[in-house]
């Protein structure tokens, strides 16, 4: 008996070494200021609308709370914004383990060039489209984890609109924007998403010509951001491997090819009408 509850014990404390560590906190101290509260974890659940499941699932740390969840568990346990501090670190831990230190980079960053010649950048992507991208990965990833590589994904899309604003260019392949990902309305949504996202002032949307020929970006993706220390960090990524890089000259390097498939591109008129052939076309 005793070794069947070591072993127990022993494959919940492996499983809990997987959980990011901020899920763990977060449900560490929601525990406590419920308990403060004198509220049970279904007496919790119905004054902010979730289930006793969903609210015991926070406080283990097997599932991340999202920003309804804290708003409500805020205002009903009075915790003074000790939750809500840690909500974007909650956020960024669903994202996958090879994007986070990049991610904690970007969203801070001054300026965010890159070029995508596989697929429409993720700063951009509809939640059809992201949704279509997630089930479509091998290994097969469960249906909650899909959600929350989604909701990260959306999540990262505040530093289209942050205050200050960051100066992002995005370059996008016209080979990667008619290569269907999910239903023809889901493509349809992404075209338009891509219009709407291209007449903010501080973005502009670029599409490579399927027929330029050779150029910078055949050896692939790439990001190259400013921070705010004004030091040039790149990055970039493959078959879920991500990279980035901090040595100055390699930085500039990023920057440098930026800079020519910038001047290689459809300007950001000519990109907004070809884009919006597609829409009549999917």
């Amino acid at each position: 008996m005793r070794d069947a509850r070591n072993s127990r014990t022993a494959r919940k404390k492996e499983g809990n070494e997987d959980l990011p560590g901020v899920w763990v906190a977060y449900g560490t101290l929601l525990q406590h200021l419920r308990n403060r509260a004198g509220l049970s974890q279904p007496e919790l659940g119905e004054a902010i609308d979730y289930s006793l499941d969903q609210v015991a699932s926070v406080e283990q740390g097997r599932r991340p709370a999202k920003a309804s969840f804290t708003a409500g568990a805020e205002r009903v346990l009075a915790a003074g914004g000790v939750l809500e501090v840690l909500q974007d670190e909650v956020d960024r831990a669903k994202l996958p383990r090879f994007f986070r230190d990049f991610a904690l980079i970007e969203a801070e960053v001054l300026s965010r060039f890159s070029y995508d010649p596989l697929l429409v950048a993720g700063l951009l992507q509809t939640e059809g489209y992201a949704r279509a991208l997630f089930a479509g990965h091998c290994p097969q990833l469960d249906q909650e984890t899909i959600d929350q590589h989604t909701d990260a994904r959306l999540g990262r899309q505040k530093l289209l609109m942050r205050v200050p604003m960051a100066e992002l260019s995005f370059i996008i392949s016209e080979e990667a924007l008619r290569d269907p990902v999910g239903s023809p309305e889901a493509m349809r949504e992404q075209y338009r998403r891509l219009l709407e996202v291209g007449t903010l002032p501080n973005v502009e949307v670029q599409v490579m010509p399927a027929r330029r020929g050779l150029h910078l970006g055949r050896n692939g993706p790439f990001v190259v951001v400013e921070t705010e220390e004004h030091r040039r960090i790149g990055y970039f990524e493959s078959q879920g491997v991500g990279h980035v890089v901090r040595s100055p000259a390699e930085a500039s390097t990023f920057g440098l090819r930026h800079g020519k498939l910038r001047s290689q591109a459809l300007n950001a008129e000519e990109s907004a009408r070809l884009i919006e052939r597609m829409v009549g076309e999917a």
